[in-house]
């Protein structure tokens, strides 16, 4: 599987250093769609605090990433919605130490969560 980050400099607004505006894929054989993910440990309680949550987050999509058998790496889109704009810092720096630097596209929505305790939700399309 080939990826191909795409971030045209003319015509449009620049991409950030930590997401691009496309990711071409090319050769894959499998997609997965990973539904929104919260922070929630194995039990269903949603962590303490906003980093509690994120380090939820990311556990819970490693594993299902790899019940598929992929990982981080394969991650080709990601969407998070965060409760508050005052997150999208945290949740930043959250998806950026998770994929390693590696930049995708992503958007990011501010929207009520179906529970209030639930802080941010977090989508993501892979691709093997």
């Amino acid at each position: 599987m080939q990826l191909t980050p795409h971030s045209p400099v003319d015509g449009v607004y620049p991409a950030t250093d930590d997401y691009v505006h496309a990711m071409e894929v090319r050769g894959a054989e499998r997609l997965l769609f990973v539904a929104g993910t919260m922070g929630l440990d194995a039990t269903g309680t949603p962590g303490a605090t906003l980093a509690d949550q994120l380090d939820l987050i990311w556990a819970n999509i490693r594993t299902i990433l790899a019940s598929a058998g992929m990982t981080v790496d394969n991650v080709v889109r990601l969407t998070s919605y965060l409760r508050d704009a005052s997150f999208a810092e945290a949740n930043a720096a959250a998806r950026v130490k998770a994929l390693g630097g590696r930049a995708v596209p992503t958007t990011a929505i501010v929207a009520e969560t179906l529970v209030s305790d639930w802080l941010v939700e977090i989508e993501v399309i892979a691709a093997a």
